[in-house]
């Protein structure tokens, strides 16, 4: 690891290759529980990001929190300004929202994931989130 700054609380886990063919770059998924509410630390090289995607549900439930613990990331809706994540930044993605998330180009990130549950929860992946777009987003201590 590169980036004095980063200092995970969590473990790093192991190489998220299950959903490698839904990111740009290498990630690392470390689940903590299953019970109740799901929650896993993923942490993301830096330039590493998933591509563009959606978690449904089939009623009340299946919203997204991202907890930034370490590093500095990304998050972005549909439609909306980029959000820069420090340690601390809490995001709460509502159900059937389209967005991405991941660590900026110069620096390694990591989140707590928890997804509120509900019926019928799953992922709709959809397209990456293109490099030029990506390229253009203010790099570690910059503003957007």
């Amino acid at each position: 690891m590169t980036d004095n700054t980063f200092d995970p609380v969590f473990p790093l886990g192991e190489k998220n290759d299950a959903f490698a063919q839904y990111f740009i770059g290498q990630s690392y998924l470390a689940p903590l529980t299953t019970e109740g509410v799901a929650v896993s630390n993923v942490t993301f090289e830096p330039g590493c990001r998933n591509n563009w995607h959606i978690h449904h549900s089939d009623g009340a439930g299946g919203d997204q929190i991202l907890l930034c613990t370490a590093g500095s990331g990304w998050y972005q809706a549909q439609g909306e300004p980029p959000i820069s994540l420090e340690p601390g930044t809490v995001i709460r993605v509502p159900a059937g929202t389209t967005h991405w998330h991941g660590a900026k180009a110069d620096s390694w990130f990591s989140h707590l994931a928890f997804i509120v549950p509900g019926e019928g929860l799953r992922n709709e992946w959809l397209d990456p989130v293109a490099d030029e777009e990506y390229r253009r987003l203010p790099k570690n201590g910059e503003t957007v």
